[in-house]
């Protein structure tokens, strides 16, 4: 190994250079310099990289509420910023998988999914994904910020279940490289671990809110599975839209959820 240049990070291969390789690729964050990023197995770090997303959107929010920002305009904003900050990568692959689902004839499903081109299911998919967020988020009070940390940490365990549990139909693509390099269960696990976690972080400094902890745990966890799982029975498996497809319904559905409470 060369040695380390001054101001250098040092990389290994492991988890420091995988999680470089995850904020770059599911991120439009740059790494700082000396940080050699990692590509393979970067799969299962993607809830750290949610973690890293919903705290730095839960700060915005903070900040902007500070500055006296009506609920709804901050909530458009904080949504907008985290579609900016992925570079639309999930909502990208919403949008394509509502097209193909729209399809009637199996056959033709990935054909139009990996047309470049959004058709009218896909652009209704992405409005409503993007119209419920701002929605329910302005109706969030108390515990808002932990219900948007844990709904993009949920999300994106979403994806690690779709990638471990289900097979990838495409010979090629973004999401055939988390595939081949997948390693079920220690997986899931990471991801799943950091979810409790952050749910029993929320559970012993806002005992309040114990109920909205426990919907939220609940939703996360049947969310991350059902909707992999749903997408699985109609398409025979999973693409790289699909995993976006995952992270972005997912979250929906526990923003949505959270205001139940």
């Amino acid at each position: 190994m060369p040695p380390t240049q001054p101001g250098e990070i040092t990389a290994r291969p492991g988890w420091f250079a995988r999680l470089g390789g995850s904020i770059l690729f599911y991120t439009k964050l740059p790494l700082p310099p000396g940080w050699q990023p990692r590509f393979e197995g970067i799969a299962p770090l993607a809830p750290v990289v949610g973690l890293g997303l919903g705290i730095a959107l839960v700060t915005v929010d903070w900040a902007l509420d500070q500055l006296g920002m009506p609920a709804l305009t901050r909530s458009a904003l904080v949504v907008g910023l985290g579609v900016w900050l992925t570079g639309g990568l999930h909502l990208d692959g919403a949008m394509d998988t509502a097209d193909g689902l729209a399809v009637m004839d199996p056959q033709r499903r990935l054909a139009v999914m990996g047309d470049s081109y959004s058709g009218a299911f896909g652009v209704m998919a992405a409005i409503a994904i993007l119209g419920l967020k701002t929605l329910a988020l302005a109706e969030l009070g108390a515990g808002r910020g932990w219900v948007l940390v844990a709904a993009m940490v949920w999300g994106r365990w979403g994806q690690v279940v779709a990638i471990a549990r289900y097979p990838y139909l495409r010979a090629e693509g973004k999401g055939a490289l988390h595939r081949e390099h997948r390693r079920s269960p220690q997986d899931w696990l990471l991801g799943l671990g950091l979810a409790l976690g952050l749910h029993g972080l929320w559970a012993w400094l806002q005992l309040g809110q114990l109920p909205l902890v426990g919907l939220i745990g609940l939703g996360g966890l049947g969310g991350a599975l059902a909707i992999p799982a749903w997408l699985h029975s109609r398409l025979g498996g999973h693409t790289g839209d699909t995993y976006g497809a995952t992270v972005e319904w997912t979250e929906t559905l526990l923003l949505c959820l959270a205001t139940l409470a």
